[in-house]
C-alpha cells in the first residue's frame, strides 16, 4: 500500500489542500482533553525545572578560521606528502601554483558517528551562500583528535582510477580550534530545552529496528477507549520500529509521529510527548529520499505548545545552538523549521528580537552568530506581511554589518 501511495502521491498533493492531520473544535490536533492533561503535566515541570542546575555552562563547537584547498592537477600524491609533513600553506601555493584556494573559511570540529555508528572527528565548512560546503571525516583516535590543530591539514586524496581522475581536497588550519563558554543567559536556555524534553529517555527504544513498510504507524478507531495498559502496549510496539518513508508522498513518519503524541498525552509520557511533536514541528523523519515541493504540506504546530504553559522562546532557542558539550540525546532542532515556527508564532516579535540581539552578540562564536542569522532569515522568508519583511530585511541588513568582517563580506543578504 505504501509502495503505491509514493506513485500517486504527487497528484493527491496537487489536487488537495487539506489540513494534514484532523483539528478538534479548539483549533488543535490535541482535543481539549488531551491539553487539559497536557496542562497538568506541565505544571509539575516546572517544579522540575527549579531542581536542574541552571549554573550549568555550556561551550560553543569548537572551530577556526581556516582555508580549504582543491587540487586536482600537477605532483598530487606528492602535495599529499608535503601535507602530511605540514607544509605551511604560503608554501604550499608555491610549490602548488594550480592549486585552488579559499581562505576565511569558517571550519567546525566535531565528535560524531558515521552511519555505522563508529566514532568519527567531522570537519565542516560552514557555506554562507547555499553553496556546496565541504566536509571531511576521519576515524575518531584520541591522540589524533586532541593533538594542536595549528599548521595541520586534513584531507581526502583518492588516486586516478578508470572512472575518476585523481585529486586531493583539504582544510588547511592555520590556528587550534577553539571552543568558548556560553553566556549564561544561552546556557539557561539550553538547561530549559533539556529539561522540558527530558533528555534521560529516547523517543524509540536503544534497539528499534527502522522499518520502511512494517512499523505500526496508526492508531484502531476506538483508540480513545481502550483501558491505559492497551494504551502503552500500543506506544511500546511504536516505540520499538520507527517508520521510514519510502518517498516525499510517503506520510507514515509524520503519522507515526502524531499518533505517538496523542499515545503519549494520553498515557501522561511527556517525555516521549514532547519529542514526537518536536519531530513534526522540525520534520525530523527518516525518508528514502525527500523532495522540497512536499516540505510545504508538513506544519508546525508551535501553537499547540503556546496554549500549554510553556516558555516556547527558551524552548526553541535552547535547541537552535550548537554546543561541544551536549547532554546525552540532546535536542537538535532544524533551523529551517524552527525558522517557519517562529513566523507562526504568537510571540514572533519577541523571537525576532532576541535572535536580532545574537546575530550582534560579540560574546556569541561565531558560528552560533552566523546560524543565528540563519534562524533569522528562515522566519523572514514564511514572514507574510510584506511590510513587515521588509522591516525586518532592513534590520539583518545592518546586523550582518556587526559580525567579524570576514564573514560579514561573504553574506549576502537579497534586499526586499
Amino acid at each position: 500500500m505504501r509502495k503505491t501511495f509514493c506513485l500517486i502521491g504527487i497528484l493527491f498533493i496537487s489536487l488537495t489542500s487539506a489540513q494534514e492531520f484532523t483539528t478538534f473544535r479548539n483549533g488543535l490536533i490535541y482535543n481539549e482533553k488531551t491539553m487539559d492533561k497536557l496542562g497538568k503535566i506541565v505544571d509539575s515541570l516546572h517544579l522540575k525545572y527549579k531542581t536542574c542546575d541552571l549554573t550549568k555552562v555550556f561551550y560553543s563547537k569548537k572551530q577556526v578560521k581556516g582555508c580549504i584547498i582543491n587540487l586536482n592537477s600537477g605532483n598530487i600524491a606528492q602535495a599529499k606528502k608535503d601535507m602530511d609533513s605540514n607544509i605551511s600553506l604560503e608554501n604550499f601555493i608555491i610549490k602548488y601554483p594550480s592549486a585552488k584556494v579559499r581562505k576565511d573559511i569558517l571550519i567546525t570540529k566535531t565528535k560524531t558517528k558515521d552511519y555505522d555508528k563508529k566514532d568519527i572527528i567531522r570537519y565542516d565548512e560552514l557555506s554562507l551562500n547555499d553553496d556546496y560546503a565541504l566536509y571531511l571525516e576521519k576515524d575518531y583516535k584520541k591522540a589524533f583528535a586532541e593533538k594542536p590543530e595549528k599548521g595541520t591539514w586534513v584531507y581526502d586524496y583518492q588516486p586516478k582510477t578508470s572512472y575518476s581522475e585523481e585529486y586531493i581536497k583539504a582544510f588547511y588550519f592555520p590556528e587550534n580550534f577553539k571552543s568558548i563558554p556560553l553566556d549564561q543567559k544561552y546556557s539557561k536556555q539550553i538547561v530549559y530545552s533539556d529539561c522540558l524534553i527530558d533528555v534521560s529517555t529516547t523517543k524509540f527504544k536503544e534497539n528499534a529496528k527502522s522499518e520502511r513498510f512494517n512499523a505500526t504507524i496508526s492508531l484502531p478507531e476506538n483508540w480513545q477507549s481502550l483501558p491505559k495498559d492497551k494504551k502503552e502496549k500500543l506506544l511500546d510496539e511504536m516505540r520499538s520500529a520507527e517508520a521510514v518513508g519510502s518517498c516525499s508522498n510517503d506520510f507514515s513518519p509524520r503519522i507515526q509521529g502524531v499518533n505517538m503524541a496523542l499515545l503519549s498525552a494520553e498515557t501522561a509520557h511527556w517525555e516521549i510527548f514532547l519529542k514526537s511533536h518536536l519531530d513534526m514541528m522540525n520534520d525530523r523523519f527518516e525518508r528514502v529520499s525527500d523532495a522540497s515541493y512536499a516540505w510545504k504540506d508538513r506544519q508546525t504546530y508551535i501553537k499547540e505548545l503556546e496554549e500549554l504553559d510553556i516558555n516556547v522562546p527558551d524552548l526553541l532557542l535552547g535547541i537552535y545552538f550548537r554546543i561541544d558539550n551536549p547532554e546525552k540525546n540532546h535536542y537538535y532542532g532544524n533551523i529551517g523549521r524552527l525558522g517557519r515556527a517562529i513566523s507562526e508564532s504568537k510571540d514572533n516579535k519577541l523571537f525576532l528580537s532576541q535572535i536580532l540581539s545574537m546575530v550582534e552578540d560579540e560574546r556569541l562564536d561565531d558560528y552560533n552568530r552566523v546560524l543565528a542569522y540563519f534562524l533569522y532569515i528562515s522566519c523572514n522568508y514564511y514572514t507574510k506581511s510584506k511590510t513587515e519583511k521588509k522591516f525586518n530585511n532592513a534590520k539583518i541588513i545592518n546586523a550582518v554589518k556587526k559580525l567579524p568582517k570576514y564573514l560579514a563580506d561573504n553574506i549576502k543578504v537579497e534586499t526586499i
